[in-house]
C-alpha cells in the first residue's frame, strides 16, 4: 500500500526536523551515535553522547503550526515508556549499564526548543 500526499509530506517535515536537530546537537558538542535507532519497542529518532557522558534519547517532535499545541507537547506518557524500553534495549546490547537521559527537541518553524532531561 503506498502512503498518501499526506503521509510523505509529514515524513519529508520530520526528517527535516531530525536534521536540524542532528546539527544543533553537533555544534552543542553533543556525538551523534544512532538516527533512527529501530528496537523492538520502537524507533528513537537521535541517539547521541552529550559533552557531559549521557547517552541521551531524543525525541523530534516537528510542527508547522500550532493548532494542535507545542510540538513538545505530542510526547505522549506511551511514547515516554517506550523511550524508556528503548534505552534499556541500547543498554543490553551495549552489555553494559551507562548513564541515560531523555531528551526532546521541539521544531516549529524551523526553529529548535531543546528539553534536556524532558522526562525520566
Amino acid at each position: 500500500m503506498q502512503n498518501s500526499p499526506q503521509d510523505l509530506r509529514k515524513k519529508i517535515l520530520g526528517r527535516k526536523g531530525e536534521d536540524l536537530t542532528a546539527k544543533y546537537l553537533k555544534k552543542r558538542g553533543y556525538k551523534l551515535l544512532e538516527r533512527n535507532f529501530r528496537t523492538p519497542f520502537g524507533e528513537a529518532d537521535i541517539v547521541a553522547l552529550s559533552p557531559d557522558g549521557y547517552t541521551c534519547f531524543v525525541e523530534v517532535k516537528t510542527r508547522e503550526t500550532d493548532g494542535f499545541g507545542a510540538p513538545s507537547e505530542a510526547v505522549t506518557e506511551s511514547k515516554r515508556q517506550r523511550y524508556r524500553k528503548m534505552a534499556g534495549y541500547w543498554c543490553l546490547g551495549l552489555g553494559r549499564e551507562t548513564a541515560v537521559r531523555f531528551d526532546v527537541a521541539s521544531v516549529y518553524k524551523g526553529e529548535i526548543e531543546y528539553f534536556e532531561n524532558a522526562f525520566v
